[in-house]
């Protein structure tokens, strides 16, 4: 009875502490209190950090019930046992109302209401009948080369005839079954043969040159390599090395591997096709909850009218390659690059890639050349002032005055070189009035020509050029007008020195250039930040247009891009920014082919292809990444030291082995070889090399006639560990001094 009276066992709703050997609690039930209400928050919430996917410095903060404090309280006041059922009253309340609510909801909302949701402001301006025409000019000029459906919404009533599709066996589907529209295309192409390219004892040092007119299969390259279908990057790169012979008889997967040859030849002329697939009521095809509407399931932009009706030319016609009387007529293998501002060593190392990559055939005599082979060419595209600036009467000789004068530019102006890499001069005006789309319009919206984004970097209103000739026989061009404060520095900028002085505007421009050049020539655009590691025979082979995937987002990122010259996908691209501000960065690309259901189209090919270190720069896939591994793109040109052994001991073999080119994404500040900062391609171009090496302050007392030789190179000053910019840097340098061949193991012939 006494601990009854004395120590009674239900105190203040707490649980009894454990006891010692004689019985005694040990300590009172006011002290047992008190440590109880300093041991919880007194909040009636609390906050829970949970960390962001993808985001390494921030964390997501949410407040949640404080679930210590709600049992306190409620066993306090109401006792242990009533305090419990209290609260598991109380949660089963809220686990009813929740039920409730989502069974009212099922029962008298609609299935196919759409809730109220934030989305972009829709950006198309073509009508339904137009984007099926586009289509179908598209499918009928060999422009869409794969088996993947097209999307239903375009509404297409009958088959497209697809020329560069072999015959597919379909079965016979009912009608009742068939969908409202036509999502298929009919082939008539060429057969197709994979091929299985491997260097054939002994000759197996090198990797052999792609076939020429072979086409990469880009429904195979997307089953290996896409993202979204939680495809690793290293595992794309071998796929892509193996098809592509670049393992150099060094293989050591064993087994078929028939579904890794993503390389095929066209065999044979075009044929008919056994599919055969009835006519859709074009009134089945557009109805839409009971009435037909011709634009249902597209949203206008907004106070924006429709694009009149488009009646495009004859597309051209399909000929498979072995039956090209000329093989660069239809489709000539150009690369574009833009550039602005002083030339320096980046575009210097793209166009020494090109030529260590590319089937130029510096490796052969000049009478020798294959006239069947279409070689790749070069255009270097110069904006040689400030983005919003004029160019001078005289630019053009300007332009190679500057070139000839410049030590990282004046070696590609040999005579070697000339039928492979041309310098053109950038023209604004000129370029924008070669596109039919646009040459009557746009000066009208001169004030948005800088539309990055849907945010437009204004420039103030430059009157006429004034030209005066100077004394030295030149001439200079002043725009009247443009301020040169430091408020205004980014009109007056001439490429990027540093990251607090980035040229935004020319960097827009060149988001513009890249579909104007394409669209009037043809052929694939290239940031300058862009190094090519294989040749591309394939890609130009496949006949679509294409970019690539930004990263984790299905998006474009335009660093690559290949577009066909006069195309129908080209003519909406430029009409659709016409009518949304003259907007070509790669995301409002993106909107402007989603919203107009016709992104396969513009093919997103995996960055794996072109950007293999993106998605480890942004924290994905680093349990398993490829090699070399990057956790940011620095290390491309300060790579750690623990990882510093790798680009020595691999070299070029061991960089990205299957991907076509690599992105290095700006970095235009930091030198590729800081320790050897010029140009170091032997005597023949010795004399840029001396300007080179004086301005890096390596040989500041000699002059270009007082020493023919410098002194000689010393292993023990060159950087102990060498980076990755370094190691390509001096390869491609080594194959046009002639100390070494090729990537395909052909020497340069001078």
């Amino acid at each position: 009875m006494a601990s009854s009276i004395y120590f009674p066992q239900r105190g203040n709703g707490h649980a009894e502490k454990a006891r010692t050997a004689n019985g005694l609690p040990l300590h009172s039930s006011a002290v047992r209190e008190k440590w109880q209400r300093h041991h919880y928050s007194s909040s009636w919430l609390i906050p829970i950090s949970l960390p962001i996917p993808g985001v390494r410095t921030r964390r997501l903060r949410l407040m949640l019930p404080n679930v210590p404090k709600l049992h306190q309280t409620t066993t306090t006041r109401f006792g242990r046992r009533r305090g419990r059922l209290i609260l598991a009253a109380g949660f089963l309340a809220f686990v009813f109302t929740i039920a409730m609510m989502f069974s009212l909801r099922d029962r008298f909302v609609p299935e196919d209401r759409n809730w109220p949701a934030y989305q972009e402001p829709p950006t198309l301006v073509y009508r339904r009948e137009d984007l099926q025409r586009i289509w179908e000019w598209e499918v009928a000029a060999g422009h869409y080369p794969s088996g993947h459906k097209i999307p239903e919404t375009i509404g297409l009533t009958a088959p497209p005839i697809n020329p560069a599709l072999p015959p597919r066996k379909t079965s016979t589907i009912p009608s009742r079954f068939r969908p409202p529209s036509v999502s298929n295309t009919i082939g008539i192409g060429a057969k197709r043969v994979y091929l299985d390219i491997q260097s054939k004892p002994p000759n197996v040092a090198y990797p052999p040159r792609p076939l020429p007119g072979s086409v990469a299969d880009m429904d195979v390259v997307m089953e290996h390599c896409d993202f979204s279908q939680n495809k690793y990057v290293r595992d794309c790169l071998e796929v892509l090395r193996l098809g592509g012979g670049l393992d150099n008889g060094a293989r050591v997967r064993r087994g078929k591997m028939d579904e890794w040859k993503y390389i095929y030849v066209e065999d044979g002329e075009l044929q008919n096709s056994s599919q055969t697939v009835p006519q859709v009521n074009p009134a089945l095809a557009l109805k839409s909850q009971g009435l037909a509407d011709p634009n249902a399931g597209f949203t206008k932009k907004r106070n924006a009218d429709w694009e009149p009706h488009v009646h495009f030319p004859p597309p051209p016609k399909y000929i498979p390659h072995h039956d090209r009387p000329v093989s660069c007529d239809e489709n000539p293998h150009l690369f574009h690059m833009f550039w602005t501002g002083p030339f320096t060593d980046k575009p210097y190392l793209a166009l020494l890639s090109f030529l260590y990559t590319q089937n130029v055939g510096l490796h052969l005599d000049t009478e020798h050349d294959d006239p069947t082979i279409c070689r790749p060419k070069f255009w270097l595209w110069i904006n040689p002032g400030p983005a919003a600036s004029v160019p001078n009467p005289t630019a053009v000789r300007d332009m190679f005055e500057q070139l000839k004068s410049n030590p990282w530019a004046s070696p590609f102006l040999h005579p070697r070189f000339k039928d492979v890499i041309q310098f053109k001069l950038w023209n604004t005006t000129e370029q924008l009035d070669g596109i039919p789309e646009l040459k009557d319009e746009w000066r009208d919206m001169r004030d948005m020509l800088f539309n990055s984004g849907g945010v437009v970097e204004k420039v103030p209103q430059q009157k006429e050029s004034l030209s005066s000739e100077s004394g030295d026989g030149t001439n200079t061009s002043q725009v009247a007008g443009t301020k040169t404060t430091e408020d205004d520095d980014k009109v007056n900028r001439v490429g990027s020195k540093s990251p607090s002085s980035y040229d935004r505007l020319s960097v827009i421009l060149s988001d513009m250039a890249r579909f104007v050049l394409c669209h009037r020539f043809g052929g694939i655009y290239l940031d300058a930040d862009t190094i090519l590691l294989r040749d591309w025979e394939e890609l130009w082979g496949w006949k679509g247009a294409f970019a690539y995937r930004w990263s984790r987002l299905e998006r474009y990122n335009t660093a690559v891009l290949k577009l066909n010259r006069g195309s129908a996908l080209g003519t909406f691209l430029f009409r659709t920014a016409l009518k949304n501000g003259l907007d070509f960065h790669p995301m409002t690309v993106s909107r402007y082919t989603k919203d107009a259901a016709l992104e396969p189209l513009l093919l997103r090919l995996p960055d794996a292809l072109f950007d293999s270190a993106w998605l480890n720069t942004e924290d994905y896939q680093r349990e398993r990444p490829p090699q070399p591994y990057f956790t940011e793109f620095g290390d491309f040109f300060f790579t750690p030291r623990d990882k510093s052994a790798a680009p020595h001991a691999l070299g070029f073999n061991g960089f990205f082995k299957g991907a076509y080119s690599y992105h290095f994404h700006n970095f235009w500040w930091q030198p590729f070889d800081a320790t050897r900062n010029w140009p170091d391609l032997g005597p023949r171009f010795i004399n840029g090399e001396r300007i080179a090496r004086a301005q890096a302050g390596a040989n500041q007392a000699q002059t270009q006639t007082e020493r023919a030789e410098f002194p000689e190179d010393l292993v023990a000053d060159d950087k102990r560990d060498l980076d990755w910019s370094t190691v390509l840097k001096r390869t491609f340098e080594a194959y046009v001094r002639g100390e070494t061949p090729n990537m395909y193991g052909e020497w340069i012939k001078w």
